[in-house]
């Protein structure tokens, strides 16, 4: 596997079926609508089949009025498939992700604002593109003329969970390809009954006779610096299969205190719609990482400033001497051996007693969820010391509450200097937490070049921004309301109804973080102002 780094739809309630006619409108449902609960958690599961004269082909959706652009089943159809020259057999499961074709979808109800509020940001819904988990199956079968039994079971969502659904689908595609169709129609049903995703809660998920309990992290929970810790298990029959995590089988978790901000997709290949996109020499590569497996991408990209070559598992043990970069000039052949071909020098130095020990826990043979736990704890920590400078500054932008009266518009944040964070480094830098020496100005100066920094500051001037509107929100609720009334004209008082009105919808949605007292007292504050108005205004402001 080589990683290559450069710089919707609803249906109603249908039964099982083969792939249906395609269709870019997007169906709007309420949340009492049929398979508003599988929707919360899937898309649509998708079987591909290969077929000798049309090679990967969809062979059925469901629910079956789930509608697919031609472009988007096309695609699910290749990437469902690993490539032909791996040659892998027996039972294989990966995940890829996909763009969206009809564009970015708006939420299809409430809910999904409400989830994406309370969720971390790099769990959140994607509204432009699809996740696909896939396990695929290819085993001898002479009854078939090409020799072998080739299948993948796809579950669609928006959802990252990538541990979640890879459990869920060694649970269900087993049975699903002895028992095909009403296994699967079975299945759908009884996600159909699961409760919504709710961050920060503790989830029992019953599905073929086995309860899988999942806790989906929350935004305001505390950075985990060691091992999750398996739920509490209720009293259950039968006892719950506990995942620790519903989406940590990779490294991206640890950076949640920073989203990465640029496209990625974790298996790519030379049928996908976007290859000549992302392959052509006319501009600068584009901001994305690929998990390719066809060697044709080492020559074809190598002028890409990052490859980083996997190699076959090592089962003897064996250890590297010593841990190099190397350019991505020496990487022309396709028989390069395994390691990160990168343009760019590093910032940092490197943590030699990390590696010690993590090369000291291969020696021992230390199972890998501990190897991976102080992985985490170090990529964790790392990213904290980085970020942490950047919090306090943007925190510093933030116009003090005294400021914030409740019949002025409240005041701005103040812009983002770098110059002033970075002169702000030498006394409150990220020396101040991590024991790493390097460039750290250069990091960040490199960073504020990256979308990633741009998606960050866009992320936490929204979140300061509605934090200001709460906050004005609260100063207009404790203010003596009937006193500013007095020498206020008509045209005035309406235009505080509108304006409080708009403020309690937002907050009502989830959008501002205000007490439910708060809200209690806006709405009595609206009724008090429209009863001082005269009756035909307020016919006006409150019809029947």
């Amino acid at each position: 596997m080589d990683a290559l780094l450069g710089t919707g739809p609803r249906r109603a309630r249908g039964c099982l079926g083969a792939a249906g006619p395609t269709s870019s409108g997007r169906a709007v449902r309420t949340p009492a609508a049929p398979w508003a609960r599988f929707s919360a958690w899937l898309e649509c599961v998708c079987v591909v089949t290969f077929d000798l004269e049309l090679g990967q082909a969809l062979e059925l959706v469901y629910p079956n009025d789930f509608r697919l652009t031609d472009k988007e089943k096309s695609s699910i159809c290749y990437l469902s498939f690993p490539d032909s020259h791996s040659g892998c057999l027996g039972d294989t499961q990966f995940s890829f992700r996909m763009r969206q074709c009809g564009g970015q979808r708006s939420p299809w109800h409430a809910d999904d604002r409400h989830y994406n509020s309370r969720a971390p940001v790099a769990l959140q819904r994607e509204p432009a593109h699809y996740f696909g988990y896939v396990y695929f199956r290819q085993v001898k079968d002479s009854s078939v003329k090409r020799g072998y039994f080739q299948k993948s079971l796809v579950l669609v969502s928006r959802l990252p969970f990538v541990r979640l659904f890879q459990a869920l689908l060694s649970l269900i595609a087993p049975e699903y390809f002895d028992k095909l169709a009403p296994c699967l129609e079975a299945v759908c049903s009884e996600i159909d009954q699961w409760p919504a995703p709710a961050p920060g809660q503790t989830l029992n998920l019953p599905v073929m006779g086995v309860v899988v309990q999942v806790r989906i992290p929350s935004r305001v929970d505390k950075s985990e610096s060691s091992p999750p810790k398996q739920c509490d298990q209720e009293n259950l029959l039968p006892a719950p299969v506990a995942l620790a995590s519903v989406h940590e089988l990779d490294l991206f978790s640890c950076l949640q205190p920073l989203r990465f901000c640029c496209d990625f997709r974790p298996y790519f290949t030379i049928h996908d719609s976007e290859f000549k996109e992302f392959t052509t020499r006319t501009q600068a590569p584009p901001n994305v990482v690929l998990g390719v497996t066809n060697p044709f991408f080492i020559k074809t990209l190598q002028h890409w400033p990052h490859i980083l070559r996997v190699g076959e598992p090592k089962m003897s043990g064996d250890l590297p001497k010593q841990v190099k970069l190397k350019k991505p000039s020496r990487l022309k052949t396709l028989d390069t051996k395994p390691g990160l071909y990168t343009a760019y020098t590093a910032h940092l130095h490197r943590d030699k007693a990390l590696l010690k020990r993590l090369l000291k826990g291969v020696q021992k043979k230390r199972p890998s969820d501990v190897q991976s736990a102080l992985l985490r704890r170090h990529l964790l920590e790392l990213t904290q010391s980085f970020i942490i400078p950047l919090e306090h500054y943007m925190a510093s932008l933030m116009p003090l509450q005294k400021s914030i009266t409740p019949w002025k518009t409240p005041p701005q944040i103040r812009p983002f200097s770098q110059d002033d964070f970075l002169r702000s480094l030498e006394h409150a830098g990220p020396q101040l937490t991590c024991i790493l020496k390097g460039d750290w100005l250069g990091l960040y100066r490199r960073f504020f070049k990256s979308p990633h920094f741009d998606g960050w500051y866009r992320q936490r001037h929204k979140e300061m921004a509605l934090k200001l509107e709460a906050l004005h929100l609260e100063a207009i609720c404790e203010a003596n309301i009937e006193t500013w009334m007095k020498d206020k004209s008509e045209v005035e008082v309406v235009d505080l109804v509108l304006k409080l009105r708009e403020k309690l919808v937002r907050a009502q949605g989830h959008q501002l973080p205000v007490k439910e007292a708060t809200l209690q007292r806006a709405q009595l504050y609206i009724e008090t102002v429209i009863g001082s108005l005269p009756k035909d205004l307020q016919a006006v402001l409150c019809p029947p």
